[in-house]
């Protein structure tokens, strides 16, 4: 397969300091970096597709480096989650090659991530949003790191274009407060506890 074929990157970066609570001095922050590539299986079926997990590899290691760069570094990111919106000329399977190249990236640029990274995919027209879902990147289960963040580009995707996406954040929800496994309770071993 060829290289992906890169329209633009968008990366955007949110700090929340409250949400309906007292204020706190450091706020969460989330990031989210989304790509609009071009989908080369646009416009009719192809029955074998997985080799364009590996040609994807470069461009999601690429994006989940500037994303950690953009939130800090390596040791401030807690959640992480990925995502896809294929354009209407494609399938939602093409939003599915973004699992492994996406998900191995960030885990890569992490460094030692354990737990498995959420994931949502979906066909859409330009102006798509998805919710991107979150969870701690260690402990799947670490109740206070459940979140989302809404994507999309008022452009994008094409009907021939995929956009797609890595999220990732520095901590839990701002007042998190519904108990379960806390982070620092993580005993690291399975990705879940």
């Amino acid at each position: 397969m060829p290289e992906p074929k890169v329209r633009k990157l968008l990366t955007v970066i949110e700090d929340v300091y409250h949400e309906g609570g007292t204020p706190v001095e450091t706020p969460l922050k989330r990031g989210a970096i989304l790509a609009v590539i071009e989908n080369p299986f646009a416009g009719s079926y192809h029955e074998h597709i997985d080799g364009f997990m590996k040609d994807l590899e470069p461009l999601g290691l690429s994006m989940a480096n500037k994303l950690v760069e953009a939130l800090g570094g390596r040791d401030k990111i807690q959640g992480y989650g990925k995502g896809a919106i294929v354009g209407q000329g494609g399938e939602l399977e093409h939003g599915a090659l973004w699992h492994v190249p996406g998900g191995y990236a960030m885990r890569g640029a992490l460094g030692d991530a354990k737990a498995i990274v959420p994931s949502t995919k979906k066909v859409g027209g330009p102006g798509a949003r998805l919710d991107v879902p979150v969870t701690h990147i260690n402990a799947s289960y670490v109740r206070s790191h459940f979140d989302a963040m809404e994507v999309g580009l008022a452009d994008a995707p094409r009907a021939d274009e995929i956009v797609v996406a890595l999220v990732m954040t520095t901590g839990s929800r701002i007042h998190a407060r519904v108990g379960g496994l806390r982070a620092e309770d993580i005993k690291g071993e399975d990705g879940l506890r």
